[in-house]
């Protein structure tokens, strides 16, 4: 359950890199000092590219939270094998993909199917883990 975790982390922290990748050249470009970013709205000339990174880094702090609390318990508990595994795994790529859906090919219609398949992994994982406590 650990290695799961430990991806989605590193994941966070690229798309952390990518968001700067891109929204330092794009307030520079746009001349915007970076003071100015402590005003509501000042970002909001950014490119779409720019602060879609940014919104998906914030998704990133969002419900994986929840995630991370599954998986340490998981793994704390002895009932993070087997399947808990796979479904670990699989939501460490729902999240991947939501980051691409919302980063580049920004397709809400995408982004909401990663999420919704990321939200019933994290009920199957939640219930599995529910079973186990109580048997």
């Amino acid at each position: 359950m650990l290695a799961p975790l430990l991806a989605l982390v590193v994941w966070t922290l690229i798309v952390w890199v990518w968001m700067y990748a891109l929204r330092i050249p794009a307030m520079q470009k746009a001349g915007i000092d970076p003071q100015d970013a402590l005003h509501p709205g000042s970002l909001s000339g950014l490119p779409r590219t720019a602060r879609c990174a940014a919104d998906n880094y914030n998704h990133l702090h969002e419900q994986p939270t929840l995630f991370y609390a599954l998986a340490l318990y998981g793994h704390l508990s002895g009932s993070g094998d087997g399947p808990a595994v796979l479904l670990a795994w699989t939501y460490v790529a729902t999240r991947i993909a939501h980051s691409f859906a919302q980063i580049v090919l920004q397709k809400v219609a995408v982004r909401f199917a990663t999420f919704a398949l990321g939200s019933i992994i994290l009920m199957a994982l939640a219930a599995i883990f529910v079973a186990a406590s109580v048997s």
